[in-house]
């Protein structure tokens, strides 16, 4: 090691394209979602489904005399997954000198995302794995350190109340890391020294305040486990924890409990006898992406998408971060439709617990219920009462009392209707045949709802 890296803080920072290849998380107590993006685990989000904490976690392969390559960059990888519908990940990068294959599953319990990584081909070859912390959300101001913890090597980083740690363990579970550095992003990071020197040459202590990142060599097979919580030295304790279970034995569980969760919805409304095969395999990894959007604190919240839209051109993470009743509900209405009532429910609950006083949802707002956009579309005022006339029609509204929360919403629609500042196209006033039909729906759907006299309909109107 030769002590901290010089300069700072980095280039800009900025995450990953938006365009995915798989997410995922457990059905367990985990708090971590993961992504997928040119074959390499993209942005993790912990404690919450809004909340990315990394921008990457990639591999170079290197002989350690002029060859190397970034294997994001050959775009020759194929995705598959462990059994239809189950986000447990098997990529495989090809080049004429070898194969990579990497496995991705999260940790059932622990705040741990987990991936075992082959290398085949070229004996005088070795892989090296590239992280870039993201903690809080932001590249900025994160600090990166190698060190030694409880007598292991293990690369990690913090900041603000966030720390991760990446852990690396041998087929024995033994440690796996060999050299390590951290460093600034554009300035002396691993990517920079193979850039520049062709192998690996500069060793790094620490690294940040800035935009840093961490490189380090592996064997030609391990396990990493990178783990995040409050501080470093807790998101170690739980990686380290993680390495001394077999890979194996997550990989299987991820497996078996998608497996499941599947079928128990299948029981509640079973796929048609003549679908096809292939149809139902897509259908199934629709419905996991669905449910992999779901927050673990607010149940039945889900963002717009795990992704940064144009993200790799800009630091901002809000937008697709949100929740937007109107996607909202129609992603749950999707999940009833394939027997997840459960997870159905939980939303209407969240539902009910964000609506205004007079009866409206917020544009979109924050997990929490904060709100960030303050327009307002009647669309999303009128979706929440068909998710709830559409469980109560499969008579799965288990105790939620759902009169008031229809009265009040089918009231503003009646008094605000049928236009707002923005129905059209999200910007534009006028009326607009999808939020209108949408309306009309609820109207129809809500009524058996609303009361009985001329009298009290009135007052229902007005308040």
């Amino acid at each position: 090691m030769t002590g901290a890296a010089p300069g700072g803080p980095g280039l800009s920072p900025t995450w990953c394209s938006s365009a995915k290849e798989m997410v995922g998380c457990s059905l367990g107590a985990s708090r971590l979602w993961f992504t997928i993006g040119g074959g390499i685990v993209n942005e993790v989000y912990y404690p919450r489904v809004d909340l990315p904490q990394i921008r990457d976690l990639g591999f170079i392969v290197a002989d350690g005399k002029g060859f190397w390559t970034e294997v994001k960059r050959l775009e020759r990888h194929v995705i598959g997954l462990g059994a239809p519908g189950t986000p447990a990940v098997r990529i495989v990068h090809r080049h004429e000198r070898f194969e990579l294959t990497l496995r991705v599953t999260p940790c059932a319990n622990r705040d741990v995302l987990l991936v075992d990584v082959v290398l085949n081909g070229d004996e005088g070859l070795r892989p090296y794995a590239l992280l870039a912390p993201h903690l809080g959300g932001t590249g900025l101001a994160n600090r990166a350190e190698v060190v030694s913890y409880r007598g292991r090597k293990v690369l990690w980083a913090e900041q603000g109340p966030f720390g991760l740690a990446l852990a690396a363990a041998t087929e024995r579970q033994r440690d796996a890391w060999l050299r390590a550095s951290a460093g600034y992003v554009g300035e002396n990071d691993g990517w920079q020294d193979f850039d520049r020197n062709g192998a690996m040459s500069w060793e790094h202590s620490s690294a940040g305040p800035g935009n840093v990142a961490l490189l380090g060599e592996l064997p030609r097979h391990c396990v990493l486990a990178l783990g995040f919580g409050s501080s470093a030295e807790s998101a170690a304790t739980l990686a380290l924890t993680a390495v001394f279970e077999p890979f194996e034995i997550s990989w299987e569980r991820q497996i078996r409990v998608w497996t499941q969760w599947h079928a128990n919805s299948a029981a509640v409304a079973p796929p048609p006898a003549d679908l096809p095969l292939l149809c139902e395999e897509q259908m199934r990894i629709s419905t996991m992406v669905l449910r992999a959007h779901q927050d673990k604190t607010y149940l039945g919240a889900m963002v717009a998408s795990l992704s940064v839209p144009w993200g790799n051109t800009k630091e901002e993470r809000e937008g697709y971060h949100l929740v937007w009743p109107r996607d909202l509900v129609e992603c749950a209405g999707a999940l009833l439709a394939v027997g997840a009532t459960r997870e159905a429910g939980n939303t209407l609950r969240y539902l009910l617990a964000t609506q205004h006083d007079d009866g409206h949802w917020n544009q979109n707002q924050w997990l929490g219920g904060k709100i960030y956009w303050y327009g307002i579309q009647l669309d999303e005022t009128a979706f929440p009462v068909l998710l709830a006339c559409a469980l109560d029609e499969r008579g799965a509204l288990d105790g939620i009392e759902v009169t008031d929360m229809i009265r009040r919403a089918l009231s503003f629609l009646v008094r605000n209707g049928p236009v707002s500042d923005q129905d059209r196209w999200e910007e534009n006033a006028g009326i607009n045949t999808f939020t209108l039909a949408v309306c009309i729906a609820a109207l129809v759907t809500g009524a058996p709802n609303l009361p009985r006299t001329p009298h009290e309909m009135q007052h229902t109107i007005d308040n």
